[in-house]
């Protein structure tokens, strides 16, 4: 089944699928320590590595798995990174949300403006009942996006990540049809 990317729009952002021409924003994001700092991967080393992010968007798009968006600003068209909805499950009507944004975008409200954004789509066009999210305990500023967005802290998983050599936790989030409240 194939799920079509959609383009969102909302006060301040625009959502819109990957282009081949996001390469170098993507690598510049994907390659930044301290945006990676609590991510479960270490930082990219290769411009490859955005050419393979990309073609796994299509990917992704094309089996029906989720879809990957580019986060703009609207007054500018300026990458402030993406998000993502993935492992969508239509049978069981749940999906896990995704972020990353670069640090210049920060403390601005981007990150729940777009999750926002992503959550109304998914829930009005998949019919979601159930969305997950997960960051690492450390991550207290990722913690509050998921919160302010309305997930609930359903429980921790402990040390299920090694990234660079350093162990660590993550939270577990949920957010259910009958607590959305857009």
């Amino acid at each position: 089944m194939s799920l079509s990317t959609p383009t969102l729009d909302t006060a301040r952002l625009v959502l819109r699928p990957f282009v081949d021409t996001d390469a170098d924003s993507l690598f510049a994001l994907q390659s930044n320590a301290e945006v990676l700092r609590y991510w479960d991967s270490p930082p990219w080393s290769s411009p490859s590595q955005a050419t393979h992010f990309l073609d796994g968007c299509r990917k992704m798009a094309e089996e029906g798995t989720g879809a990957r968006l580019v986060i703009t600003r609207k007054s500018d068209g300026s990458f402030l990174g993406w998000c993502t909805f993935n492992s969508w499950n239509p049978a069981f009507r749940s999906a896990s949300l995704g972020y990353c944004l670069a640090k210049e975008a920060w403390g601005s409200g981007y990150a729940a403006e777009s999750g926002r954004a992503m959550l109304q789509w998914a829930f009005d066009t998949l019919d979601l009942n159930r969305v997950q999210g997960e960051t690492d305990t450390r991550n207290i500023a990722s913690a509050r996006v998921l919160e302010k967005l309305g997930f609930l802290r359903e429980g921790e998983l402990r040390e299920d990540c090694i990234v660079n050599g350093e162990v660590s936790d993550s939270w577990i989030y949920g957010l259910l049809r009958r607590d959305w409240t857009g």
